[in-house]
């Protein structure tokens, strides 16, 4: 059997499971391990776990399926190992293996098909964000939360209203061109994936995103008709589905001729580096997907790359960079944000401690896990808070909602951007991000 649990020739059985030597070095690096202590919550763990699953010597149970789910899938086990043991590949063929073999609680499954039904949909997103407007300026929402309404709700329904951001007439309509053009000589034609979450609820993070390519040179394509591509499925074992939407992503950029593909959501970045592995055994797909991945870069990783033309103004603030997991662990892009940042004049870049820590965010983790994302959360506002700082650095969404929230459960307020919107700034001249 595989990992998954289906039946695969002896050699083939354990090749990826038996890359891990238990050494040990994952541990201090897994949230959940530093949260609990416990070994089945750790990486090693929960490949001891896919072990007894293949070996038949566990069945799918409750208890074994908890352990899974509790995994935030950041990857900080994949960066630490020195084995190379393919953890993100090893958790993701578990989870989905998990999702058609163990029969979920109603509640369970229920949330987890509202949460589908939804995030992956940009157009449901921002008849979302139509409902939360009148939600929040009608009064309503100030009513439940002053009266503890929501507190007698389960944790999960109360976290879909912790992690609400604020709401404003630009979510509810999609303001994206579908081309930009270069300012001056064109020096490179890219396309652009606009997300789902970030398309909905972090509008700016695109404007900025295309006015940045754009003074820098880029003509900026944005195909339309695109959707998901697919991560928030494959990070929850949602395979079928996330191959679908990665399909429909592909066909959607086919057409162009772009030097790249750009992204600047870290979740959605790192599944889409991984097309090629994911279609690897579909003969209709596997060199369209790896066509596809090859192009891709993280919009930070391409600026980097791209000597500067548009003139940097100072922003005299003080910046907390916060590494996103799917960013620094699963695509290892850690340098290039802080260089674009750098190259900032007067702004001072701030390192957090234990910075390659999860944020709890995780996808949907914070929405299935309430309690265990808040503890990890709460450890990363406190180390975010001693580097007094005047704006956070976050290039993902959903680790801007997890952190902002529990920065809100405290009665503090702390701004934060996308590094794009802060090299944006300075190209414009603001000053400071608004």
């Amino acid at each position: 059997m595989d990992v998954t649990g289906e039946a695969v020739s002896p050699i083939a059985a354990r090749t990826l499971l038996d890359d891990c030597v238990h050494c040990g070095f994952c541990l201090p690096t897994c949230p959940t391990w530093v949260s609990w202590g416990e070994e089945m919550d750790s990486p090693r763990g929960r490949i001891d776990l896919m072990r007894g699953l293949a070996e038949g010597k566990l069945a799918w149970s409750d208890t074994v399926a908890k352990h899974f789910d509790r995994c935030l899938g950041c990857m900080a086990c994949v960066t630490a190992c020195p084995s190379g043991v393919r953890y993100d590949v090893l958790i993701e063929e578990t989870r989905a293996r998990l999702e058609a073999r163990h029969k979920r609680g109603a509640f369970d499954r229920l949330h987890r098909e509202m949460i589908f039904s939804l995030f992956p949909y940009p157009a449901r997103l921002r008849a979302l964000a139509a409902l939360l407007l009148v939600y929040s300026k009608t009064g309503l929402q100030w009513l439940l939360r002053a009266t503890g309404v929501l507190r007698l709700l389960p944790g999960r329904l109360a976290q879909l209203d912790a992690l609400m951001p604020p709401v404003g007439l630009e979510h509810v309509k999609d303001h994206l061109p579908l081309r930009v053009e270069a300012v001056g000589p064109r020096r490179a034609r890219v396309g652009l994936v606009a997300g789902c979450v970030q398309r909905a609820f972090f509008p700016g993070v695109n404007a900025a995103t295309l006015r940045v390519l754009a003074a820098e040179g880029c003509e900026v394509v944005v195909p339309a008709g695109q959707g998901c591509c697919g991560a928030l499925s494959m990070h929850a074992g949602r395979e079928d589905e996330s191959l679908g939407f990665a399909r429909e992503l592909i066909v959607a950029f086919e057409t162009g001729a772009f030097d790249a593909i750009l992204v600047n959501s870290a979740g959605c970045g790192s599944n889409l580096k991984d097309y090629g592995r994911l279609f690897s055994k579909s003969p209709a797909w596997a060199q369209r997907a790896a066509n596809f991945a090859a192009r891709v870069k993280d919009v930070n990783e391409f600026l980097a790359a791209l000597s500067p033309v548009a003139p940097r103004h100072p922003i005299r603030a003080r910046v907390a960079y916060h590494d996103a997991c799917h960013l620094a662990h699963a695509q290892g892009v850690r340098r290039e944000p802080r260089d674009l940042l750098r190259g900032i004049p007067e702004l001072t870049l701030l390192e957090i401690a234990d910075g390659d820590q999860c944020c709890g965010s995780a996808g949907i983790y914070n929405l299935v896990e309430p309690e265990s994302a808040d503890e990890i959360g709460e450890r990363k506002v406190d180390n975010v808070l001693k580097t007094k700082p005047d704006l956070l650095a976050s290039a993902n969404p959903g680790c801007t909602l997890q952190i902002g929230k529990l920065l809100r459960q405290r009665g503090l307020s702390l701004r934060a951007a996308h590094p794009i919107e802060i090299l944006d700034a300075s190209i414009a001249g603001r000053g400071i991000v608004p």
